[in-house]
């Protein structure tokens, strides 16, 4: 069976994650501490709830800042114990900051570079949104020609800039921008539109100020080539080139993520069984959607996902 692992991105978080694997195995355990060692903030604390003087953890947990190295650190948390039980991919991808996950977890990045690159995207998608607030909103079951048809139009017309940011499944496409302009837009297309609670218009051009910021980070870590295909958000496309990773990861942040682009990809390319590792199940529903019921799908973000998956090897 060839096996695609999957690495979640912002919206998976919530209080608790991890924590089951934190108790139970040693690897995971050495990584949620060595991410706390190497962070300016306890993020375990964060985490796992375990602290009400600072305030409400989920709201803390919504933070760019802390949500993105909380993803990361449990997805690799997982991998650590997945990689003691000899379970490995035949590609991977991961969906926005779950692509920094995926090149970690199969060896492109060091576990520590890859954090320090995530906290600082964090920061800068934060310090953007702040710089030039924008939005974002869901559009459900519209054409994918429809909505982008409807972006370039609005942006044309001057109402501000708005593109397509997610490719997520077929019927399922996120547009980003600033607010009026995704407003108008979505008022053009025959759909339902859903406002996202986000920090800033993300995969959007408003993110030039973190782009930059984002690139100068990037130049200090080492890229190597991964053990398997990656598929990167930007093409959809896999990659095993450390330079092209690199290139694609700077443009990931004013790019849509194509995500059903990439699913399609990987099962054309043999895989059966798409695995996610790490918080939530919202990757597995997006595999439901985009390729039907063609290929197994499982989670690994917990203890008894990781046993169940591992006793199947």
């Amino acid at each position: 069976m060839t096996t695609a692992f999957l690495f979640p991105g912002q919206g998976s978080q919530s209080v608790g994650m991890g924590y089951e694997l934190y108790e139970q195995f040693p690897e995971a355990r050495a990584r949620f501490e060595a991410a706390n060692d190497h962070l300016d903030v306890d993020l375990l604390t964060l985490m796992f709830g375990l602290d009400s003087s600072i305030g409400d953890p989920e709201e803390q947990l919504k933070q760019t800042a802390i949500t993105q190295p909380a993803l990361y650190t449990h997805s690799l948390a997982a991998m650590a114990v997945l990689d003691e039980k000899g379970v490995a991919p035949d590609m991977a991808a991961g969906h926005s900051l779950g692509e920094y996950s995926a090149l970690a977890a199969v060896g492109a990045l060091s576990f520590e570079d890859g954090l320090r690159v995530v906290r600082r995207r964090g920061e800068l998608m934060a310090e953007a949104g702040e710089r030039r607030p924008g939005t974002m909103a869901a559009i459900m079951g519209a054409d994918d020609a429809d909505v982008e048809a409807a972006c370039e139009d609005v942006s044309e017309e001057g109402e501000g800039v708005v593109q397509t940011a997610n490719y997520n499944a077929p019927g399922q496409v996120v547009i980003s921008g600033d607010a009026d302009a995704v407003e108008q837009a979505t008022a053009r297309v025959r759909g339902r539109a859903i406002p996202l609670p986000v920090s800033g218009a993300f995969h959007s051009p408003l993110m030039e100020y973190a782009r930059e910021g984002l690139a100068e980070v990037l130049d200090t870590v080492n890229i190597q080539e991964p053990h398997c295909p990656v598929y990167l958000n930007v093409t959809g496309q896999p990659s095993t080139d450390p330079d092209e990773i690199r290139q694609r990861l700077m443009e990931q942040l004013l790019s849509p993520v194509r995500w059903a682009q990439s699913l399609r990809h990987m099962h054309a390319d043999g895989a059966t069984r798409f695995v996610e590792v790490g918080a939530g199940d919202v990757l597995r529903g997006l595999v439901g959607r985009t390729l039907d019921d063609e290929v197994e799908t499982a989670g690994a973000g917990t203890p008894d996902g990781i046993e169940a998956l591992a006793g199947r090897e």
